[in-house]
């Protein structure tokens, strides 16, 4: 017998009785309403908080800026596969996605910081969202969707991850976007090409968003062997290999062309380098893995990099969210342990933490990122068993499992948990929005102060000078956004120096023959003066 379910056992909408119809419309208005407001929330206070903006920020925007005017990067590469950004010992690989979204809103609209912020905080918005709507997909229940995409509009770490226009602004949507193609193609026996193509793009998204991609993107590929439950199945997985293995090409061909380009910034940050022997790698791996896992970073302190998270927020994730999870996990060994998707949701939120243990920084949220968009879908199965009232067969087997709880304890539980997460959610953002302006130091704050100051003297061209970090390309950036030429800027080569009386922005620690005119933070802006001679 075929089985019917809740939703297509609802009359359609032209023979539900009037009031039903005019009800649902309500309902959706002001849900709609509802989200508007809180998008408006989101993206409230982003002209101060954060306060500047951040190297890697102004490098990802003067690019994205040059590829929208010129199709080039700032150093007049024509649409690169990975971008180059900054020069001599600071030269790195951006990866393409962010910087070619970016330019979007580049090629209408004036550049501006603000711009740049409420860009990024509205693809991690829409990710929230989608993430909701995968949720009640999951369960049949609109509730449950509307919940989830709430709790994940009010997690610390994604809104964290959404102020900051890095390369990290879009992988909460690749991720998602990945989950929604893979949930799709699950319900299928044999997987069309439509599912095919879907899955091997969103895995090439993942790949070539964030440098953690090139990691996770194929281990999530690797993953949809738990889907191999046929041989139709196989075939098809088979299939989304051979089509992902393609989109990999232009990355292999970068490569060959540039051996170091795309593990240079890698050997830096990780405690793996080219001569480590396995005996020592694997030890520090499964003490960073476990390190990553800390629930005290999860749940009390949060990444210790004020950049990335505001000291004295509590966690990165909701602790009640987190006890979600816990609940979903029991019901998911239980009941759901044979269900592929489920089994692939758990190894899921386990890889999402390889990436990041293989670097040296502990917590580090930014390269943790994909773990929370699998954590928030994992509270699902406990908001089907809170809730109950199974809208189908396999949510009912969640409902009968775990505890003979019955309905009313359940729903005691579930408002203990749901006044946790508002509790804490109202503390994050009351400690967010007082703070975070006090952030300026870790923004690159102080060197709009020494560009201004330089601005308004009279000397041309300005000279840009390197020293703890590549700031020259602030300057370059805070010049698009005021129209200003570029020409008006040299950027001096490392160790080389300005003509004596030319003014100079560094961001080095002191200046050698040099009349300083104004420190702010770690910049000086100075006057060249000439050599003393003995």
């Amino acid at each position: 017998m075929t089985e019917i379910s809740a939703e297509e056992m609802k009359p359609p909408a032209e023979h539900r009785p009037p009031r039903n119809r005019i009800l649902e419309r309500t309902s959706l208005v002001v849900i709609i309403l509802g989200f508007i407001l809180l998008y408006l929330f989101y993206i409230d206070g982003l002209s101060t908080n954060p306060p500047g903006f951040y190297v890697d920020e102004s490098a990802i925007s003067y690019n994205a800026y040059c590829i929208a005017k010129t199709g080039a990067n700032e150093f007049g590469t024509h649409f690169p596969v990975f971008f180059a950004v900054y020069t001599s010992g600071w030269t790195q690989y951006a990866n393409p996605t962010q910087i070619y979204l970016l330019a979007l809103p580049f090629t209408v609209l004036k550049p501006s910081i603000l711009v740049a912020r409420i860009y990024s905080a509205s693809w991690v918005f829409l990710a929230c969202l989608l993430l909701g709507w995968l949720a009640k997909r999951i369960s049949g229940k609109e509730i449950i969707g509307l919940l989830v995409a709430v709790i994940a509009i009010f997690t610390p770490w994604l809104f964290d991850a959404s102020r900051l226009v890095m390369e990290t602004f879009f992988y909460p949507m690749a991720v998602v976007l990945f989950l929604l193609a893979l949930y799709s193609a699950q319900k299928k026996q044999a997987w069309s090409w439509t599912n095919i193509i879907a899955l091997a793009a969103t895995l090439m998204l993942l790949t070539y968003s964030y440098t953690i991609g090139r990691l996770l993107g194929p281990l999530l590929a690797g993953g949809l062997i738990l889907f191999a439950t046929s041989q139709t199945r196989i075939i098809s997985i088979v299939k989304t290999w051979v089509i992902f293995a393609v989109t990999l090409i232009p990355l292999l061909i970068f490569r060959s062309k540039n051996p170091e380009a795309l593990t240079q910034r890698f050997y830096l940050i990780s405690y793996i380098k080219p001569d480590s022997p396995w005996r020592e790698i694997f030890p520090k791996f499964i003490r960073r893995y476990f390190e990553d896992l800390s629930l005290i970073s999860l749940l009390f302190d949060g990444d210790g990099n004020p950049r990335h998270h505001t000291s004295g927020s509590l966690g990165s994730f909701l602790i009640g969210a987190f006890i979600l999870v816990l609940i979903s996990v029991v019901v998911i060994i239980i009941r759901h342990w044979h269900d592929p998707w489920w089994r692939f949701v758990l190894f899921g939120a386990a890889a999402s933490i390889v990436p990041g243990a293989l670097t040296g920084d502990q917590f580090h949220s930014l390269r943790l990122v994909a773990y929370p968009i699998f954590l928030i879908i994992l509270t699902v199965p406990a908001l089907v068993w809170l809730l109950d009232d199974p809208p189908d067969e396999s949510s009912a087997a969640v409902t009968e499992t775990v505890t003979t709880l019955g309905p009313g304890p359940r729903r005691i539980i579930f408002g203990i948990l749901l006044a946790a997460m508002a509790a804490q959610a109202i503390y994050f953002q009351s400690v967010f929005r007082r703070d975070g302006p006090q952030r300026g130091w870790v923004f690159d704050a102080a060197y709009k102060d020494v560009y201004d100051s330089a601005i308004a003297l009279s000397s041309r061209p300005i000279y840009l000078a390197d020293g703890n970090q590549p700031s020259y390309v602030h300057a370059l950036w805070y010049a698009t956004i005021e129209g200003r030429s570029r020409d008006q800027f040299i950027h001096l080569d490392e160790g080389a120096r300005a003509p004596v009386g030319a003014i100079v922005i560094s961001s080095e620690p002191s200046c050698i023959n040099c009349m300083v005119i104004k420190k702010s933070g770690d910049y000086l802006l100075y006057r060249s003066l000439p050599d003393f001679l003995p």
